[in-house]
């Protein structure tokens, strides 16, 4: 008889979906492809993809101080002045902090989530639980590759098959 999943189970379980998803509507990106975007002013494809990997390695690696060197490398991506990545860069990227956020996911026990750890937003110093900055950092993925799909499915490119 198969043990029926818990919520967070089927959350991590779906996260670990969703991210494959994304890497496998980045990978045959050309770099022409990830220079798209939904108007002048506004994120490349690029450039959102890098901000979601960053985002990940701070929150994890930085702010719960999981402090992974490899992942560590991580947060300057998504920035202005960051060099451009192929797709097959941003793929390794994503795989390699989904791994280690569902490293982490899969350690931590109740306690361990309900632990808080400062993180100054705006000049003001707040306490984040593990609980937070997990489901934080799952809508901000959610977010981004949401935009990410709408910017190509506005060029006519398949987006993330959900």
């Amino acid at each position: 008889m198969e043990r029926d999943q818990s919520t967070l189970e089927v959350i991590y379980e779906n996260w670990r979906g969703y991210n494959e998803k994304l890497r496998n509507a980045i990978a045959p990106l050309t770099d022409e492809q990830l220079n798209l975007q939904p108007a002048p002013h506004m994120w490349p494809v690029s450039q959102l993809v890098q901000h979601l990997i960053s985002v990940r390695a701070g929150w994890f690696s930085g702010i719960l101080q999981e402090n992974d060197a490899r992942i560590n490398e991580y947060m300057g991506w998504g920035q202005r002045e960051s060099p451009a990545r192929s797709a097959a860069e941003m793929v390794v990227a994503l795989d390699e902090t989904f791994a280690f956020i569902e490293g982490c996911l899969l350690r931590w026990t109740p306690a361990d989530c309900a632990q808080t750890f400062p993180d100054e937003w705006e000049g003001k110093v707040y306490q984040v639980s593990r609980s937070w900055v997990i489901y934080h950092v799952l809508e901000h993925d959610l977010h981004h590759g949401g935009e990410i799909s709408m910017i190509l499915g506005m060029h006519g490119l398949r987006g993330l098959n959900l």
